[in-house]
This record gives structure tokens, C-alpha cells and sequence, in this order.
């Protein structure tokens, strides 16, 4: 194989390195809705992939502050800190984040990047 992949070949691999990754990916929406995650994201947040895909970033990410900070990501269409997520079984877990805007053939979308932090 050369040093440089074909686009195809690094898409597969891209997709497959970001699904199998150590960081929680989560695409949403303008409607907030959960569009895509990674399996990293459903074993922090204890939901199936399905589950996650049925749910909107205010259903996970409910503290007071949630709101607010969602605004202001949307605003500056990028935003990093930390946040708490609220498991499927109702407890808690503090992460640091790194969010940005993105758009995808002509379609804007939310992508963010999280792990737990202690």
C-alpha cells in the first residue's frame, strides 16, 4: 500500500478509527437530535446506539447551565469546557468537551468530542 490512501479507503478507516475511538463523538442536529455517536459514547452514557439516537442533547446534558452553554456553542459555533451528562441509569458523569459547527454537503451539523474527566 502507498503512503497515501485512497479517499474511499480513508474514509472507511476514518469512520472505523472514530466508531472504535477513546473519546465520545456525538452529531446532532439543528434540532438538537442525536444524529450520529460513537461506541464510546453509549457505553459512557449506558444507552444502546438506538437508544442515544432517539434522544436530543437536552436529554442527556440537563444541568442548569446546559442551556446557556448550548447557546453560546451555537453562537460562536464552536465551544470547549466541561459539562455533566446524566446516564441512562440516572447518575452522573463530568466531562471535558471540544464542540464545533461543521457542514456536510450543504447540511450544518454539531460535532463533539468528550471524555470523563476525574
Amino acid at each position: 500500500m502507498s503512503g497515501v490512501a485512497e479517499p474511499l479507503i480513508q474514509a472507511s478507516l476514518l469512520g472505523e478509527a472514530i466508531d472504535h475511538g477513546p473519546v465520545a463523538v456525538f452529531v446532532a442536529d439543528d434540532d438538537l437530535r442525536y444524529i450520529a455517536v460513537n461506541e464510546f459514547a453509549c457505553s459512557l452514557l449506558g444507552y444502546s446506539r438506538e437508544e442515544l439516537l432517539g434522544l436530543r442533547v437536552t436529554d442527556v446534558a440537563q444541568n442548569a447551565e446546559a442551556a446557556d452553554e448550548y447557546a453560546d456553542f451555537v453562537a460562536h459555533r464552536a465551544r470547549d469546557g466541561q459539562t455533566r451528562l446524566v446516564r441512562k441509569d440516572g447518575s452522573e458523569v463530568t466531562i471535558a468537551y471540544r464542540a464545533s459547527e461543521t457542514t456536510v454537503a450543504g447540511m450544518r451539523f454539531y460535532v463533539a468530542i468528550g471524555w470523563p474527566v476525574a
